[in-house]
């Protein structure tokens, strides 16, 4: 196989696509619309008619669709959720306030550390500059450069002892080089000699003093594609966790607004109410690589903010909001890892998820995964009728497993939840790979989920 797939064609052109949480939500969003979904501005109150919606916090989107059927159930039957959790940022560099300085000839950004990135995996790779402005007007812009920057890495014949331990001072070190500054006009330590946040807004067709704020990160620019003997990995930026984005997103989008399947009603799987109306929900949340504190991210109100509002608006409030989402499950879709061959100590000795076995099932003892006996029942009706493999997953108890937003909005929420994902190499790289059959088996099993089965 060397050509990608058509679902991992449209997986690559999305990542490529969102080089930033800001431009992950924006085409989600675009797409969305694209599909019949309308835009919804916060401000306002929400829609009840019939039809599918979508909603921009900053780096997350919101998306619903309102069965044709109605909205109650004729027997009084609340609607219930199926949202598909996820989130749009990875592991990067964001640059700092008067980030452009200029040393030794060269023109340098000033950046701080976003999250947990394998920092090795960043040097020698040509870099991008993304996100968004907002310009003295108070509009916000979105900003990407093309491929400008770089980690360059010390030659080996100046630090003989580089492969014996690589250290990365982040401040001292992880300073990219974008440019190279003119003689005498700062290039050897004096004032900067060109601005990057100058480079950013002409790319939005604005002027340096034009730029009033800006929320900028680094990423990758090496095209995703497929490699492996028969072309059975794929390799991308940003897999965690933008795979999970998109695998709701396809499936919203295969949801027509006003199409077949609208009028779906639970069928009553543990802990939903038979005959209920199903709404399907993307909810893909901003900074969960941070701990999902803030207005977008898991640890905030947005979600909880439309779910409450989507049921106001179909006249369903008190008690009837805490039946729907007792009746409710929210599917936490984050990457998790398949078992590295150099490092098979570091995993649980049982169970070992491979490539191309299917989504992964995420399973702590300690609550990191909110996955119970019931989730993990369901997450197996869902693949089964999609005809999707899974596979469990288990760290290794000397070896503390990462969490998601899924204990976050379950513990919030009080809905309850499974946690999935596909499995990869490398998280947290700069490039991570996955078995290039495992994406869409994700989204297949997203299918069967929103359709309410």
């Amino acid at each position: 196989m060397t050509e990608l797939s058509p679902h991992l064609q449209d997986l690559s052109d999305f990542v490529t696509a969102s080089p930033s949480s800001y431009h992950a939500a924006a085409e989600a969003a675009r797409r969305l619309e694209a599909a019949g979904y309308a835009r919804v501005d916060e401000r306002a109150d929400f829609p009840a008619a019939p039809g599918g919606y979508v909603l921009v916090r900053d780096g997350a989107v919101m998306a619903w669709r309102i069965p044709d059927a109605g909205p109650v159930a004729s027997d009084g039957a609340v609607p219930v959720f199926r949202i598909l959790g996820a989130h749009t940022d990875s592991p990067t560099f964001k640059l700092k306030p008067r980030p452009s300085t200029s040393r030794e000839g060269w023109l340098q950004a000033g950046v701080e550390v976003y999250g947990g990135p394998l920092l090795n995996s960043w040097l020698d790779r040509e870099l991008c500059f993304a996100g968004r402005v907002v310009s003295t007007d108070g509009r916000e812009h979105l900003v990407r450069t093309g491929p400008v920057a770089r980690f360059p890495q010390l030659a080996i014949h100046l630090d003989r002892e580089a492969n014996n331990g690589l250290t990365l001072d982040r401040q001292k070190h992880l300073n990219p080089i974008w440019g190279a500054a003119p003689a005498g006009a700062g290039g050897r330590g004096g004032e900067p000699a060109a601005d990057i946040l100058a480079v950013l807004a002409r790319t939005a067709g604005l002027d340096a003093d034009d730029v009033a704020g800006f929320d900028v990160v680094m990423a990758d620019t090496q095209a995703p594609g497929l490699f492996g003997a028969a072309g059975e990995f794929f390799a991308s930026g940003r897999l965690d966790n933008l795979s999970s984005v998109h695998a709701g997103l396809v499936a919203m989008e295969r949801l027509a607004p006003h199409g077949d399947g609208a009028g779906v009603v639970a069928e009553g799987i543990v802990g939903e109410a038979a005959g209920a109306p199903v709404i399907p929900v993307l909810a893909a949340f901003d900074h969960e690589e941070l701990g999902s504190a803030s207005r977008s991210g898991a640890a905030g109100p947005v979600l909880e903010d439309v779910l409450r509002r989507v049921l106001v608006a179909l006249g369903v409030e008190g008690q009837g909001a805490a039946r729907s989402f007792a009746g409710s499950w929210l599917l936490s879709a984050d990457a998790g890892h398949l078992v590295h061959p150099n490092y098979a100590e570091r995993h649980d000795p049982v169970n070992h998820p491979v490539p191309n076995g299917g989504p992964l099932l995420k399973i702590n003892a300690n609550q990191r995964y909110s996955t119970d006996a019931a989730g993990a029942a369901a997450f197996a009706r869902w693949c089964g009728v999609a005809g999707a493999p899974f596979q469990e997953f288990v760290s290794n108890n000397t070896v503390p497993c990462g969490s998601t937003i899924g204990p976050i909005s379950a513990t919030r929420l009080g809905i309850r939840t499974v946690d999935v994902g596909i499995g990869l190499l490398s998280m947290h790289s700069a490039r991570e790979m996955c078995g290039a059959e495992d994406p869409e088996r994700l989204a297949g099993a997203v299918d069967a989920f929103y359709a309410g089965v």
